[in-house]
């Protein structure tokens, strides 16, 4: 097992900031507004020579009368307890607080490792709050920039030393190989229960969840073995109409589910079966087919329905109505909170990844495609038949084809919707976005010279 370090502190001390200079990627929002981070988040990370996995925490809150930061101070603490070393960063700028004298005391009684870590000291002005942690009791502080990257040689003989003295394991064992993850991102409105489900699927309640909505920000990875496949899941945070988008964290949230999508093979569009396809639902539909991504819609909140069959029938027939871009779409009705169908859901984006996956021969599409015209020809324009002569197969991750044709310009968007229907049925491509290519047919004479 790898190391795993947990960065610890209040609010807007700059943790995720470390945490993405750590891990070499801007995965982690950062924000001046205090209390970005919501959700844990864990990732490989290396400093110099030392290899470990780094966890990103909410801020530590002193306040208990909110449900919501006592919410968030569990999660902290589950990080606390899976963690190996702890970081606790404190403002060098500011000092040390009464707060994080007390959670301070917090971290003792876990029993690990700390090492203390006074951010933002890139300037001299910070050396009198720097200079304060040593009565934190915890050994030698390091002064670090995590926004510039100073100080970081400090904080890895601070991590070394730390390994050493507990007899911690800082490299990851060598393991034997696996196949590549899965990658799933589950996206959709607003508090249609994304988090729950996926907790539900992990069999903890590793995601922050709650009634309100907008709860997370981040997208976080988390991963899973389902029947022994490999699965790296990815949690967004929901996506809302542009024009009510007014905070800047909103936005950056927004853009991080963007990413996802982008990075997702298979994404899982969760809606919430009382008020399901609403405009919202519809464009971000939109947006998963024209990404190219394999998609599954789930009907979530199906224990707040009565004749859920009848409701699951009637939505399915409403989607193949609204979206009819991907015939075929795959569909059910779960639910998150209970995990009813959470093994169909797997089957259904199993199924989803293997149709875009799917590589076909050029014979046998070339022997499809003689067999296609003769049930339906091509429209003749201004007396010429046009003539489809060839197909052929060059990409996957989606199914992407090219057909040659006597006149590109001229063969009608109807003509090619029939080709498209036709390759989603007879090869069972159903609810993949599939793209087609027209180019001319080549002329083997015109090139040559006399």
């Amino acid at each position: 097992m790898a190391l795993t370090v947990a960065i610890l502190g209040q609010p807007n001390v700059g943790k995720s900031t470390l945490f993405n200079r750590l891990v070499g990627k801007k995965i982690a929002i950062v924000d001046d507004t205090p209390g970005a981070t919501r959700d844990r988040r864990i990732h490989p990370a290396h400093l110099q020579d030392l290899s470990f996995d780094l966890v990103d925490t909410a801020g530590l809150q002193q306040e208990k009368s909110n449900i919501f930061r006592e919410r968030l101070r569990v999660q902290t603490q589950m990080a606390i307890q899976q963690s190996d070393l702890l970081l606790f960063l404190f403002d060098a700028k500011i000092g040390v607080t009464p707060t994080d004298i007390l959670f301070m005391d917090l971290l003792r009684k876990s029993g690990k490792p700390i090492i203390l870590v006074g951010n933002k000291s890139e300037s001299k002005k910070s050396n009198s709050g720097f200079y304060e942690a040593w009565k934190l009791g915890s050994g030698d502080p390091c002064a670090i920039s995590a926004e510039h990257g100073l100080g970081l040689s400090d904080l890895r003989d601070a991590l070394a030393k730390a390994i050493e003295k507990n007899q911690v394991q800082s490299y990851p064992q060598k393991e034997q190989k696996v196949s590549t993850p899965l990658h799933i991102a589950i996206v959709g409105r607003p508090n249609v229960g994304k988090s729950t489900l996926v907790n539900t699927m992990l069999g903890e309640e590793r995601l922050l969840t709650g009634p309100e909505s907008g709860i997370t920000r981040d997208a976080i990875s988390v991963d899973l073995i389902w029947h022994h496949r490999k699965i790296k899941i990815h949690d967004t945070a929901g996506l809302r109409r542009k024009t009510r988008i007014q905070e800047k964290l909103e936005k950056l949230s927004g853009a991080d589910t963007l990413r996802a999508i982008r990075f997702a093979e298979v994404v899982v569009l969760v809606l919430d079966i009382t008020a399901a396809f609403e405009k919202q639902d519809l464009q971000i539909a939109d947006l998963v087919i024209r990404e190219g991504r394999a998609m599954v819609i789930v009907f979530n909140k199906s224990d707040k329905v009565q004749n859920d069959k009848e409701q699951l029938a009637l939505l399915s027939k409403k989607c193949e109505h609204l979206l009819p871009q991907v015939r075929g779409l795959r569909s059910l009705e779960i639910s998150g909170k209970y995990g009813k169908n959470l093994d169909k859901l797997m089957e259904n984006i199993e199924k989803a990844h293997r149709a875009w996956n799917q590589r076909l021969s050029t014979g046998k599409l070339n022997r499809w495609l003689q067999k296609t015209q003769m049930q339906h020809l091509p429209p003749a324009i201004l007396g010429r038949r046009i003539k489809i002569k060839y197909i052929s197969q060059t990409k996957i991750r989606p199914p992407f084809f090219k057909i040659s044709c006597s006149q590109p310009d001229a063969i009608p968007q109807s003509y090619l919707r029939y080709l498209t229907n036709k390759l989603r049925e007879d090869f069972n491509l159903l609810g993949t976005p599939i793209r087609i290519s027209i180019i001319k047919n080549r002329n083997p004479f015109t090139s040559a010279k006399n």
